[in-house]
């Protein structure tokens, strides 16, 4: 589809630590891509760690932003089970759908993988934080109209973790351990128990965050700080000295890998969802003569109509998650107060334009 390109309101990225409202020109579709009028897109955690350029993946000038939802504004020659108007959230991932690894329903892992609002050595995509993007039908789907836009900003974000838990593969006799009571913490913990896992532990730095995993259906939580050597005997009290038989680790740092490991029964499976840092510190002796499955898990691969079906079920609950629902121009300071860690800061929502 061609059509005339016409400015739009997005939220640059210009310099590392820099912000501005800018008017860009409007992305055009391709044939086979549609065009998104965006109502609601969430701030991610990696979109506040490339803020920095500490991770190399939000290179700038850039137009971040992947956790969205919103209206088709227009629809590619090609594009035929989309219609102008209809509410739909897409993937981050952008995949071929012709690879080895897409053929064997792996999008994920796409050989020619790209993923929204990501800027590194080896392709730039604008993202979300706009009026509008455009991405290919592939990745779209349809969402119930009783779906508040700000909650499916959460969607991509409730795939990642029901992919997690996925790979996990628990079952109702299965104990799990969730490090990291974050935005993604919290939904991988809701994924457990909408799986049929029955005993899900957690634990945080926060207590405030603990109190919260409690009201989302945590069966039993532990506050425990970085090198705090109490965890290990508080999970073997809660588990007949044996630990837990999976643990997903939802933060991706030495210290929090570590204690993934640490509490995990002999045979029992580490799931690594956290991301914060490229290297850590791997305690080889303890994976290997206690034989533990070391899994890791990228973003999703097919998770989305799961992740709408047990939203719109309420066995996954975002609205506790979601501290603040703001225009796309408060975007600079929400970014910056994100930045620093402010206390009980979770999910924040920027809303482009009028849409609602």
């Amino acid at each position: 589809m061609r059509r005339e390109s016409r400015a739009m309101k997005a939220l640059l990225m210009s310099r590392y630590r820099n912000l501005e409202v800018a008017d860009l020109p409007a992305p055009v579709p391709t044939a086979d891509e549609v065009l998104v009028r965006v109502a609601a897109c969430g701030i991610c955690g990696s979109d506040v760690h490339g803020y920095d350029g500490s991770t190399g993946r939000r290179i700038p000038p850039i137009v971040m932003g992947h956790e969205a939802a919103g209206t088709i504004a227009a629809c590619g020659a090609a594009v035929a089970d989309f219609a102008v108007g209809d509410r739909v959230t897409f993937d981050s991932t952008i995949y071929c759908g012709d690879c080895a690894h897409c053929r064997r329903g792996a999008a994920n892992l796409c050989d020619r993988r790209q993923v929204l609002g990501v800027s590194c050595g080896d392709y730039r995509r604008a993202g979300a934080f706009a009026e509008l993007v455009a991405v290919p039908a592939r990745i779209v789907y349809r969402l119930p109209d009783d779906f508040s836009f700000a909650e499916a900003a959460l969607l991509e974000a409730v795939a990642v973790a029901i992919h997690g838990v996925k790979l996990a593969k628990v079952s109702a006799a299965t104990t799990a351990l969730v490090v990291g009571a974050g935005n993604i913490g919290l939904l991988t913990l809701q994924a457990l128990r909408a799986a049929g896992c029955t005993r899900v532990l957690v634990t945080d730095v926060d207590e405030q965050r603990l109190a919260l995993a409690r009201r989302l259906g945590a069966t039993e939580t532990r506050l425990a700080r970085p090198h705090d050597d109490g965890l290990l005997p508080a999970i073997h009290a809660l588990t007949d000295g044996q630990g837990v038989d999976v643990a997903l680790e939802c933060v991706g740092r030495d210290d929090t890998v570590a204690a993934a490991i640490d509490v995990v029964r002999k045979g029992g499976t580490v799931v690594l969802v956290g991301n914060i840092t490229p290297n850590v510190n791997l305690p080889l002796q303890k994976v290997v003569s206690r034989q533990i499955c070391l899994q890791g898990s990228c973003a999703s691969a097919g998770e989305y109509p799961q992740a709408i079906a047990w939203m719109a079920s309420g066995a996954i609950d975002v609205k506790p998650l979601i501290s603040a629902v703001v225009p796309l121009e408060e975007g600079p300071r929400w970014f910056e107060r994100l930045y620093a860690r402010e206390p009980n800061l979770m999910k924040v929502v920027l809303i482009p334009g009028s849409s609602s």
